[in-house]
């Protein structure tokens, strides 16, 4: 049987009641959600009262949770601004914590955070989810059959929906972090799309704010230079058009083949994989669906900082500050093009 973790909740807002606990309680052998604070009281009672924790272990600063020393961990869920602080002061008192993205709310934060978590012992991990998810283990496996690799599209755009419950969210409708809906759902994108191709050498963008809801630039039309294997492609993000079919792919394009992955319904995405050399060929044609689970990585995501955790080695994180720091200074480079009239602009390192 697995040592089981204490979790101490740090911000108890909607997706740590509506995805991170249920994601908790889907793993008794492995975690069990103990403490909890939030700057407004009632709402870390009432978490509480859902999560079945003591009264006793609703705190009223994130010193007294710190200094519980049955805590295995910290999962803070804070508004992005708030997540260097945390850093530091998790790292001072020994805990492991683990932070919803974006990593911080500037580059020199995050660059902060990634030196950090880079001189300590103690695990520090960035919650990105869609680093987890099953269908880029299998792309990346299909990937060989198709290359050399030449190409790419990345493409995740929809409407814009008024009644959303996350953007109604005081820090989301006036961001402090960099590029607001670009950051903060971009960077899930993002971490999809490094992880299968690798990292972001260089991107020529144009932003625009197409919703004064959005509190910033909302959407991003680029195309992008990878790192590796001379690899170009265009990257385009954002949900706030009219009407319209919501579109989340990613096409990569080889001298032997194609690969077309469709997430527009994220249970169930489905690969096409095409192999030919060209037009003349008798090419053959793959077409699967892959099946996620109802958390959309974020089980996977625990279980791996669980491991690190437990066995008290950082390197064990998947999500790590250097990995999310990366994601964010691309969404960064966008702006900066953008601002520049599309200059291409290089991906800072941390």
């Amino acid at each position: 049987m697995p040592n089981t973790l204490n979790v101490g909740i740090v911000g108890t807002g909607i997706f740590a009641r509506d995805r991170h606990l249920p994601s908790y309680q889907e793993m008794p052998e492995h975690f069990r959600v103990t403490a909890a604070f939030n700057r407004t009281r009632s709402k870390a009672e009432a978490f509480a009262e859902v999560a079945e924790i003591s009264k006793d272990k609703v705190y009223d600063n994130l010193d007294e949770i710190l200094a519980d020393e049955s805590i295995s961990f910290i999962d803070a869920l804070l508004p992005a601004q708030f997540n260097a602080t945390t850093v530091v002061k998790c790292v001072a008192a020994n805990k492991p914590v683990i932070l919803e993205k974006p990593i911080a709310a500037t580059i020199a934060q995050a660059r902060e955070i990634v030196k950090i978590a880079e001189t300590t012992s103690v695990p520090v991990g960035i919650a990105e989810n869609w680093l987890f998810l099953e269908v880029a283990k299998t792309v990346k496996k299909y990937l060989p059959k198709i290359g050399p690799l030449s190409a790419f599209t990345y493409n995740s755009t929809g409407p814009f929906i008024f009644h959303n419950k996350y953007l109604a969210t005081s820090w989301r409708k006036n961001p402090e972090h960099i590029g607001g809906f670009l950051s903060d759902g971009g960077v899930h994108q993002l971490a999809f799309l490094v992880d299968i191709l690798g990292e972001v050498h260089s991107v020529s963008a144009h932003t625009k704010q197409v919703r004064p809801q959005s509190g910033t630039d909302d959407v991003v039309f680029s195309t992008v230079r990878m790192k590796k294997n001379d690899l170009i492609g265009t990257f385009t993000y954002g949900s706030a058009f009219g009407s319209c079919e919501k579109s989340v792919f990613l096409k990569v394009y080889g001298l032997n083949g194609s690969l077309l992955v469709n997430l527009s319904e994220k249970r169930a995405p489905k690969v096409t994989v095409i192999i030919g050399d060209s037009a003349e060929a008798d090419a053959k044609t793959e077409e699967f669906t892959v099946k996620e689970d109802g958390s959309f990585g974020v089980n996977a995501e625990f279980l791996n900082f669980y491991e690190a955790v437990s066995k008290k080695d950082k390197s064990l994180v998947k999500g790590s500050p250097r990995i999310a720091f990366h994601h964010l200074a691309i969404v960064a480079a966008f702006l900066e093009s953008s601002a520049k009239n599309g200059d291409n602009v290089v991906i800072e390192n941390p």
